[in-house]
């Protein structure tokens, strides 16, 4: 299957899909796609089916070169490669003829997309639709780039329309086209009144879809109705406008990672053509390895409001254990993407993204501007909140700028934060096999330290306004299970999330499944969340005095002690803030420091 789609394919017609060939007597020549040029060094050789750049060294068959243009694995760019060559291709990696098990889903999806898109068109079923989009600077041209389309607010339109053509309702079902109801059993369409926003993969197939409320519809509805995951859709896997924008990333070496789908329409409309979305969630590790097919630094133009802020710096640490280099775009107060560049223009918005800055850099200046460098309890603060940042660098280099621009801004010792650095690496080694431990719970304290976690970690499945506020107030790194510390990273990343995700560790899954299932009800909300972040803050401050104490014992030198012993002492005041009646004595304080008369229990 492989050589009959490599005999019939023109490499001529690929390549100039992507290039402007200029015929040099039996071969083609022109300026290489993949370096820049001013004199043709790429050369393509159709008698032999292959091309070489001169320039920088590349060369290949159609396959090779479709996969490095495109960021395609083998058998994507066999199937792209075939399918331009007019070769039915049912499977590449079985090795025989076999009925491709996604066909379906594949087909109900395009029925689904030319049926939206004639909704949109159709003179008055759409007019309302075509004129929002219009409102918000999205013309014909935009809309069937990204093949936008017009669910009508109607029960039965798609499902009656699909089945004039023989789908199964079933099918439908599953991939979320249709849905039911508690009240009665009869399919009904899911997307109703919508503009709807297809999803593509990689090789341009559609795999699902996006559905946005028009404004002033059912302020009651949620803003935007997304797929359900299939065996074809998996969102944390896919980039939404990236089918389309990957041969931009790569002419521009970097990427620019926006919000949602309006977004990336709306940029595409103003001429931005390398812009991306997530689909629904935060950055996942997959998206970021998709991203780094195609380029090293990414943009992150993200909301200017406070969860925006923290949304980019979740996404940036994510890019960075990837090994991309990611910058922050700082918006004017109030404006988001498409706000700006529909009343700014796109000037306005290049010179934000001209004045991205590192990740790091950014930590500092919002650190900075919050004054947390103008005392020893606040710059110890400081660089808690660095720290994740830093560990995240998987580039070496990188990593190493971090370190000493940290260090020279906060004072800390270089040895002191990569000793911090590698105590939380054997901590997250350590999270994969864990051992449980017995711990008799200090006197006083009204909820056990894992008992805190768990706790809170029910508070934040009761709704989301509690996923926001423990975000605000702690980290996934202050827990001390490391089951708990996935399933709050998980909550992060889907404050809505009352399932455990096919992705998630199957030890963190039963565990969300326990707090689910969990029949305890929960009075007294504010002082139960309180209570308990109070809990894991207080252990965690306990941990790091624990530590210090054991490396002021292994101290060398005078000057190491004096450091140890006043960072411990600064712990221990801000241990005793948050628990008044803290009392230890099992690491007791030197004569000078003790309470001649602790309290009572």
């Amino acid at each position: 299957m492989v050589e009959e789609v490599r005999s019939r394919a023109d490499i001529v017609e690929v390549v100039g899909e992507f290039v402007q060939l200029k015929k040099a007597g039996r071969e083609y020549k022109a300026n290489c796609p993949f370096h820049d040029e001013r004199t043709p060094s790429f050369y393509v050789v159709p008698d032999k089916g292959f091309y070489k750049c001169f320039g920088c060294g590349k060369s290949g068959d159609v396959f090779s070169f479709v996969m490095e243009r495109q960021g395609l694995d083998f058998v994507e760019a066999v199937k792209h490669v075939a399918a331009r060559s007019g070769v039915e291709v049912r499977e590449v990696n079985r090795g025989r003829d076999e009925e491709d098990p996604n066909r379906p889903f594949h087909e109900i999806n395009g029925f689904a997309r030319g049926w939206f898109q004639s909704q949109l068109a159709d003179t008055k079923v759409g007019a309302r639709a075509r004129a929002y989009l219009e409102s918000r600077g999205i013309g014909s041209e935009i809309s069937e780039r990204f093949g936008l389309g017009y669910a009508p607010d109607e029960w039965r339109a798609l499902r009656e329309a699909a089945a004039a053509h023989g789908f199964d309702e079933d099918l439908m079902l599953q991939v979320g086209l249709l849905g039911t109801s508690e009240r009665s059993s009869e399919p009904y369409d899911k997307f109703r009144g919508r503009i709807i926003f297809p999803i593509e993969g990689v090789s341009g197939q559609v795999i699902a879809f996006g559905g946005r409320v028009l404004e002033g519809d059912a302020k009651d509805a949620p803003k935007y109705l997304n797929s359900p995951e299939t065996p074809v859709y998996h969102k944390g896997h896919n980039l939404y406008g990236l089918s389309w924008a990957r041969h931009a990333i790569r002419r521009q070496e970097k990427a620019l990672v926006v919000e949602g789908y309006m977004d990336v329409v709306a940029l595409a409309a103003s001429g931005f053509e390398h812009v991306v979305a997530p689909l629904g969630t935060a950055l996942t590790p997959e998206q970021a390895k998709l991203l780094s097919r195609y380029c090293t630094r990414v943009l992150l133009l993200f909301d200017s409001d406070a969860a925006g802020l923290k949304a980019s710096f979740r996404a940036a640490d994510v890019l960075l254990a990837t090994g991309l280099h990611p910058a922050v775009v700082t918006l004017p107060p109030g404006e988001d993407p498409d706000t700006l560049v529909r009343s700014k223009g796109a000037g306005v918005l290049q010179g934000h993204l001209d004045d991205a800055v590192d990740v790091l850099d950014r930590k500092l200046q919002i650190l900075d501007e919050k004054n947390y460098f103008a005392s020893i309890e606040r710059t110890r603060s400081a660089v808690d909140r660095l720290l994740p940042t830093i560990r995240a660098a998987a580039d070496p280099a990188l990593r190493d700028i971090y370190v000493a621009k940290v260090a020279d801004r906060t004072g800390v010792r270089r040895e002191t934060l990569e000793a911090e650095i590698e105590r939380d690496r054997q901590r997250e080694s350590r999270a994969h096999t864990p051992t449980p431990v017995k711990r008799t719970p200090r006197p006083g304290t009204s909820l056990p330290k894992l008992g805190a976690e768990r706790q809170l970690l029910r508070m934040m499945v009761r709704g989301v306004e509690w996923v926001e506020r423990a975000g605000e107030l702690i980290s996934a790194e202050d827990f001390e299970d490391p089951y708990h510390r996935a399933i709050f990273h998980a909550l992060l990343d889907d404050p809505e999330m009352r399932a455990p995700p096919p992705s998630m560790d199957p030890v963190v899954a039963q565990r969300f499944e326990e707090i689910l299932a969990n029949p305890e009800e929960l009075a007294h909300g504010v002082d139960v969340f309180t209570k308990s972040v109070n809990r894991i803050r207080v252990a965690l401050l306990d941990r790091r005095i624990q530590e210090l104490q054991q490396r002021l014992e292994a101290a060398a030198t005078d000057d190491e002690k004096g450091e140890l012993a006043g960072e411990k002492a600064r712990l221990a005041r801000e241990l005793r803030e948050l628990d008044r009646n803290y009392w230890k004595p099992a690491t007791r304080p030197a004569r000078s420091e003790r309470n001649p008369n602790p309290p009572s229990r």
